[in-house]
């Protein structure tokens, strides 16, 4: 069992670093070099749903609505987001993909779908059941223990 937890908490650290340097590859590789990882994410999140509210794009990012304005500020500012203020009540803002956001976005979907393709096409259904349970209890301990 001690192996196993050793081996579990190595490949966590490797994972998300290794995570991080494709995002990064990522970035190069489609010329966005005045887009941060974060602003990748944000961008992200807005591209998930359609014309979400600045509160809905914090909650799917788990940040604060502070954190978010400042993302938004540089990605607005930089040409790949647009604030849209609601019609019926002028308080809630709408985000809203530019042209160069909606780019972004739809190249950043194929990186993760090829990134998750190549993962698990060699997987077999039993392998794949365990693959999502063991990623369901990992997602289950951060969710409980740091929200």
């Amino acid at each position: 069992m001690r192996e196993v937890k050793a081996i579990l908490n190595n490949t966590l650290v490797l994972l998300f670093n290794l995570v991080l340097k494709s995002e990064e590859k990522f970035i190069k590789e489609v010329g966005c070099t005045d887009l941060s990882i974060n602003e990748i994410h944000v961008i992200d999140a807005i591209g998930k749903k359609e014309h979400p509210t600045m509160g809905e794009a914090a909650a799917e990012l788990n940040i604060t609505l502070g954190t978010l304005t400042t993302s938004i500020n540089n990605l607005e500012r930089k040409g790949y987001v647009d604030r849209v203020r609601s019609e019926k009540d002028r308080r809630v803002v709408f985000l809203k993909l530019s042209e160069k956001g909606i780019k972004i976005y739809s190249q950043h979907v194929k990186f993760h779908d090829n990134m998750i393709n190549e993962i698990v096409e060699n997987l077999s259904d039993n392998e794949e059941k365990a693959l999502v349970k063991g990623l369901n209890n990992l997602i289950d301990y951060f969710a409980t223990n740091f929200e």
